[in-house]
């Protein structure tokens, strides 16, 4: 019997968000998307944000931030090749890079966000498993969002 012979049916997403940072959840994360995008033609779109301090302008030049943004996004260009998925690449800048993937997301009429982070190893119930911008992502986003993340200590 197949999904929709048995009334499932599977969920079907044509605009995926990535935000990206310098670990190796955020690989797992384009993977993944990449991987949803292979399989129904859907686009992507690859972000990295710089957090600006907030003494400084939001344009202000910030060299080596740019050059690792930039960095992270030509290599989720090259692993989107490998799946044969066309993937859009944008810097952003703000102060807080939660705000700035809610705000991107939504501006982009982005249906999923798919978002690396690493688990943190909790003291207690009320510790919080994911960092601030995982969090605020969650809470905030208008649309579905899908967190890779390995299993603490992995």
């Amino acid at each position: 019997m197949t999904r929709q012979a048995s009334g499932l049916s599977r969920v079907v997403y044509r605009r995926i968000l990535v935000p990206l940072v310098s670990a190796k959840e955020s690989e797992q994360a384009i993977r993944l998307a990449c991987e949803l995008a292979a399989e129904h033609g859907s686009s992507v779109t690859a972000v990295t944000v710089i957090e600006m301090p907030a003494d400084l302008p939001l344009d202000a030049h910030m060299v080596d931030e740019e050059l690792q943004a930039r960095h992270l996004l030509g290599k989720a260009q090259a692993l989107a090749d490998l799946y044969g998925v066309n993937v859009s690449v944008r810097v952003l800048r703000a102060r807080q890079a939660g705000e700035a993937i809610v705000k991107e997301a939504s501006r982009a009429g982005a249906e999923i966000v798919v978002l690396g982070a690493h688990r943190k190893r909790r003291s207690s119930a009320r510790s919080p498993i994911f960092g601030r911008t995982v969090d605020v992502v969650l809470k905030h986003a208008t649309c579905r969002v899908m967190v890779a993340a390995a299993p603490p200590g992995a």
